[in-house]
């Protein structure tokens, strides 16, 4: 198991307590295309056995496949419960990180897929004053 793969369960068990700092902030609406449903960025997993682990704290994982890998090594996933149409087979029962997506706060090297209706604004230090 990675340090990196640590982090990544630390910083996700954390999400749910602690508001994280603002780097980059959301615009725009949900196109309902679903790619982010098929293009889920898993930082600082690496391989199967990390999904695995992930799945065993957090169940709500067991609904993700991997499709591939990035070009840092980090797994991307898929969800299980999308329609052809790229809409969600449990729309109402979904998992309230679904729910919540996009996060309004990200702290790391975020990316929309190109069909989104969101988009990230990366804020700059003179954004804040």
């Amino acid at each position: 198991m990675s340090i990196d793969f640590i982090k990544s369960l630390y910083y996700e068990f954390l999400s749910y307590f602690v508001s994280q700092k603002v780097k980059y902030t959301i615009k725009g609406h949900c196109n309902k295309c679903g790619e982010c449903c098929r293009q889920i960025r898993a930082f600082g997993m690496k391989n199967e056995q990390d999904l695995k682990i992930m799945q065993f704290f957090l169940p709500h994982y067991k609904r993700f496949y991997i499709k591939s890998k990035d070009i840092n090594g980090d797994l991307i996933l898929s969800c299980k419960d999308l329609n052809d149409d790229g809409s969600c087979r449990i729309y109402d029962k979904r998992p309230l990180k679904c729910k919540n997506y996009p996060a309004k706060t990200i702290c790391y090297n975020a990316q929309m897929p190109d069909k989104c209706g969101f988009k990230i604004i990366k804020k700059e230090f003179k954004d804040y004053l």
